[in-house]
């Protein structure tokens, strides 16, 4: 947005801070909001404080500077407003779980380490974020945050003060800081529709034992290696001696990977779906959905653990769910996986549909990257780190109700175009 766009959405603006910002005590610190979602939203290649402050008619960087890193307020009720208005303006069709990094320099950035970097697309020294979207087709807004932080910094005192990690923080796996971000959704009366995530979440059985433990029906990939029974395969227990330990029913086939399974059943068995359209035209490719039973000792611990709890035992029986399978039509062989929770007679177009619509989470990181600055914040503390990622979600929540008001494809509306060539996230 330029100064002129900025200008002309000052009312919306202002009302927009008073009530997402109303749980922040003292109205000065509404006003500094106010003036750094500003500084967020109008153009300009940086988003740092300092950046922003020069370029803002009432910017004064030492305020910004005290009240995002130095301010004591609390960013969770600010970050609850916003995913109460923005669920229900959005009507998720899904929400999607994913991670975001941060390339940083330096070992004193809270939560950095030397880990996998998505941005650049290999090992090197970053911070990486968990964060959970409300989604459709047309429009999409993260809902929470969860910054992760790696094995390395446990015990590290020195690291851990100068950042002000609160004690009660400490190493979680990204898959439990999903499972984290949603139950303190639900306790705010957020729940949602079906959740949608990459292989490095569904791939998981943990995870997805926790969504099912929730009762969340999820849309999940999976990599090629991973291992299933046939739907009709049936566990079996082999005969007692009477000495020792009962048998427990077992299933004696070898598992099959996803991948030998999909292409066992050949080309014809495709059925081609067109879920959605892009700028290019039809989106579609050709689909299979088989119904399996997941393998490997984690699921069947898991299947077994959640039986017993039931109903005192168990009879070896795998949770059934559905594999859906992508075979383009110019491959040689089937691309992508996916297994469902959802109800056996849900239709393949919707299972495709559900499985695709992760790509608004790039079109997402790409917006508060590179339009509102999200990986521009140059302090090192947890406090400040929170408060800039809530303002950056605050103001693409305002820009998103903005999109999706009445006339809001208009040559004039606000907008987030990036200064900077736009590069894959």
């Amino acid at each position: 947005m330029d100064a002129h766009e900025v200008n002309r959405v000052r009312a919306k603006l202002a009302l927009f801070v008073a009530d997402v910002f109303a749980s922040v005590p003292r109205k000065d610190q509404r006003a500094k909001s106010d003036c750094y979602l500003r500084g967020l939203m109008m153009d300009g290649r940086r988003k740092s404080i300092q950046a922003m402050a020069a370029r803002l008619p009432d910017g004064n960087e030492q305020n910004l500077q005290q009240f995002v890193n130095q301010s004591t307020w609390d960013p969770v009720p600010v970050g609850r407003r916003i995913a109460e208005r923005m669920v229900p303006l959005i009507g998720p069709d899904a929400w999607a779980v994913d991670d975001v990094s941060f390339p940083k320099d330096g070992k004193m950035s809270v939560a950095v380490a030397h880990q996998y970097c998505g941005a650049l697309g290999k090992q090197a020294n970053c911070q990486v974020a968990v964060s959970v979207h409300a989604v459709t087709d047309a429009a999409s807004c993260p809902l929470q945050w969860r910054l992760f932080v790696p094995e390395e910094w446990q015990g590290d005192v020195e690291r851990l003060f100068t950042t002000g990690i609160p004690e009660e923080i400490g190493h979680r796996e990204k898959w439990r800081l999903a499972l984290d971000i949603l139950d303190e959704l639900a306790g705010w009366g957020l729940v949602p529709p079906v959740v949608v995530a990459d292989a490095g979440y569904g791939q998981n059985a943990d995870f997805r034992d926790g969504l099912e433990h929730r009762g969340i029906g999820y849309v999940v990939a999976i990599r090629s290696d991973a291992t299933i029974h046939p739907h009709d395969a049936e566990p079996v227990a082999l005969p007692w001696s009477g000495n020792g330990r009962k048998p427990q029913p077992r299933y004696r086939a070898k598992p099959l990977a996803v991948a030998a399974l999909a292409a066992g059943h050949g080309w014809h068995a495709f059925t081609e779906v067109t879920w959605r359209e892009g700028s290019r035209g039809p989106m579609r490719s050709r689909f299979l959905a088989l119904r399996v039973r997941p393998a490997g000792v984690r699921a069947r611990r898991l299947a077994q653990a959640a039986a017993t709890a039931r109903e005192g035992s168990w009879d070896g029986v795998l949770p059934e769910v559905t594999l859906l399978v992508e075979w383009p039509e110019e491959a040689e062989a089937p691309t992508d996986y996916w297994l469902s929770s959802l109800p056996a007679g849900t239709p393949l177009s919707e299972l495709v549909r559900l499985a695709k619509i992760r790509w608004r989470i790039e079109h997402d990181y790409r917006e508060l990257k590179h339009g509102l600055g999200l990986d521009h914040f140059e302090g090192r503390s947890w406090a400040g780190w929170h408060h800039h990622v809530t303002l950056v979600t605050a103001a693409h929540a305002f820009l998103t109700e903005q999109r999706l008001a009445p006339k809001a494809d208009t040559a004039d509306s606000p907008s987030t175009r990036s200064s900077t060539p736009s590069r894959t996230c």
